[in-house]
């Protein structure tokens, strides 16, 4: 498993041209406002402060880069969706997303978050057709599975993939999570540590 020894903030910035140019692949990591994402990235940092976690939605506006051990980049990225926005600056973070998404060569994977909690939401699957006709490489993550029973959590689950596969041949990877008792942190960094040592092998 990837063991993270140091992890330090990089640069916080609205525009993809000013990303870090050290050519290191990138992990970035989105989802609906609110969906513990500051809370999953300190989980798997191992650093309670890192990402600022905060009970107001939509909080994270930039694109965020941390440096991982010195050989790779976890990508904190806005949240989408958060109606109390305002339409200009919901077009402006949806600009700043679809930059990254489209120019970004460093990107090796998106993490997208899911709250396990609620049924299927058009945002989140309108949002995965996007990543499916862009051709960007992808993995589902469902957070907050603390907050459920075994039983309906794996029905949610099910739900989220049945719904799916309506549109999809072949489901993306997928983890499921809790920032409370620290579930899937090691899957997700197993993955990434695996995605990384391919990446060293193909040279």
């Amino acid at each position: 498993m990837q063991v993270i020894k140091s992890a330090e903030f990089v640069i916080s910035n609205t525009d993809v041209r000013k990303c870090p140019q050290t050519g290191l692949p990138e992990y970035a990591f989105i989802g609906r406002s609110n969906v513990g994402k500051s809370s999953l990235i300190n989980l798997l940092t191992g650093r309670k402060k890192l990402a600022q976690t905060s009970s107001t939605p939509g909080k994270t506006t930039l694109i965020n880069h941390f440096i991982i051990n010195g050989s790779w980049y976890l990508v904190d990225l806005p949240g989408y969706g958060y109606a109390q926005r305002g339409k200009k600056m919901q077009a402006q973070i949806q600009k700043v997303i679809d930059d990254y998404l489209a120019q970004r060569a460093e990107l090796t994977n998106l993490f997208l978050l899911i709250d396990s909690r609620l049924t299927p939401q058009p945002i989140d699957l309108q949002f995965i057709t996007h990543l499916g006709e862009e051709g960007i490489p992808f993995s589902l993550v469902f957070t907050k599975a603390d907050k459920l029973g075994t039983t309906k959590l794996n029905a949610n689950i099910q739900t989220f993939l049945d719904t799916l596969k309506e549109e999809w041949e072949e489901l993306p990877p997928y983890f499921v999570t809790s920032s409370h008792d620290g579930t899937g942190r090691d899957e997700i960094l197993s993955y990434i540590a695996q995605i990384n040592k391919s990446l060293k092998e193909q040279g």
